[in-house]
């Protein structure tokens, strides 16, 4: 009783009360488990083109039944079995398509047999791909033949062939001998290109060396390569934010951006397509005064901080304006480095209150704790809006 009545215990106590009441909000979890040191890294997949073949049908059978005391018994091939088709399911529990194969064939029926004995139907294919996958076909990519917006939805990517009859399915009053059966139909093949329609809640978009994939490392678990080198991300690389409400935010490393990549220049749109696969968009500004365009980028103009922001917000903007009006804040990074001050205040004098602007450094840490905090309101925000126009969008089909 004496320790619960000392002040300094009182003091703890009631500091801890304080803070734990003054913090409503889930707060990010660090993980204390060392990162991996494979030198094994897998870039996340959103798009990948596939090849699918049907199995071919089994062909029918010509047999002729022999028996004791009956050698002309009749005829009694057996019907071939069907080929499989080549399935695509949605299911939640998958992340990118990088485990699918180019090429995906399914299995063919088995042949038909004497005494009347059916060839085996081939099992069915199933190929599992995240939730909001789209299918398109490759000769055509503007148009989408499907949509796997649901957890369980199945798309029949390819239809096997159907198995070939024996010659006992031709016998007739004219003809008690056929000697003729059906070879099986060959499967369908067919080239598509999937695509998710979303990768992350948030996209790291800014110009090479701008600290994209430093800052990915800081908050997540992934590990992007990292170099002093401009391009070194030519694929996305995801990281997993994990919150004390065991929620997740997943969030992109994009390719840096340069001038006229929606004119198809430097990654250009295969580019900009991951931009456009993200719910909003955190723009990484390098605001140290050493900061300059590649030797790919030297005919911009872009080299402060508020010239990098005009840039990247010129280029989605002339790619597709309602990608420009997506969520989007500001992060001025590298402000350890000396002369970055400057820098960031002429940023927050161009862009005034049109946006948030976040001043961190990825490379030790600085400020990343309130960075995350308003990722976690922006994707909250988000997921009620989404919420709301799902539920909109299901009383307008009641009705």
């Amino acid at each position: 009783m004496k320790m619960l009545t000392h002040p300094a215990f009182l003091n703890i106590l009631l500091r801890r009360c304080s803070s734990s009441a003054a913090v409503s909000a889930p707060l990010p979890l660090r993980k204390k488990k060392a990162k991996s040191t494979s030198n094994d890294r897998k870039p996340f997949v959103d798009m990948k083109r596939v090849q699918v073949v049907g199995g071919n049908g089994g062909d029918g059978s010509i047999s002729f039944l022999s028996l004791w005391a009956n050698e002309f018994a009749g005829p009694d091939g057996g019907d071939g079995g069907s080929g499989g088709h080549v399935l695509f399911q949605a299911c939640e529990n998958v992340q990118g398509l990088g485990h699918i194969s180019p090429l995906v064939k399914a299995e063919s029926g088995e042949p038909g047999g004497s005494k009347h004995c059916h060839g085996r139907n081939a099992p069915h294919t199933l190929v599992k791909v995240p939730v909001g996958t789209v299918v398109r076909p490759l000769l055509n990519e503007d148009r989408v033949v499907g949509d796997l917006g649901r957890a369980g939805a199945l798309f029949v990517g390819a239809r096997g062939g159907a198995g070939g009859r024996g010659n006992h399915f031709f016998i007739g009053d004219t003809q008690q001998r056929p000697t003729v059966a059906e070879m099986g139909a060959p499967g369908e093949s067919l080239a598509y290109i999937l695509e998710l329609r979303s990768i992350a809640n948030f996209g790291l978009l800014g110009m090479p060396n701008a600290g994209k994939s430093t800052l990915l490392q800081a908050i997540s678990r992934a590990r992007p390569k990292v170099a002093s080198y401009p391009f070194t991300t030519i694929r996305p690389h995801l990281g997993v934010i994990t919150y004390t409400d065991y929620d997740q935010i997943t969030v992109a490393d994009l390719p840096g951006l340069i001038a006229d990549s929606h004119k198809n220049r430097g990654l250009g749109v295969a580019f900009l397509r991951h931009v456009e696969r993200c719910d909003a968009l955190v723009y990484v500004l390098d605001v140290s005064p050493a900061a300059s365009l590649t030797a790919h980028a030297q005919n911009a103009t872009a080299q402060s901080a508020t010239a990098q922001f005009r840039l990247l917000r010129d280029e989605v903007r002339a790619y597709s304006g309602r990608l420009a009006e997506r969520t989007s804040i500001l992060v001025a990074n590298k402000i350890d480095l000396p002369g970055a001050e400057a820098g960031l205040a002429e940023l927050r004098e161009y862009v005034g209150d049109e946006h948030e602007i976040i001043g961190i450094s990825a490379r030790y840490g600085t400020n990343l704790q309130h960075l995350l905090m308003r990722l976690r309101q922006i994707y909250d925000s988000t997921r009620n809006h989404k919420q709301q126009l799902q539920k909109q969008c299901e009383e307008q089909d009641n009705l």
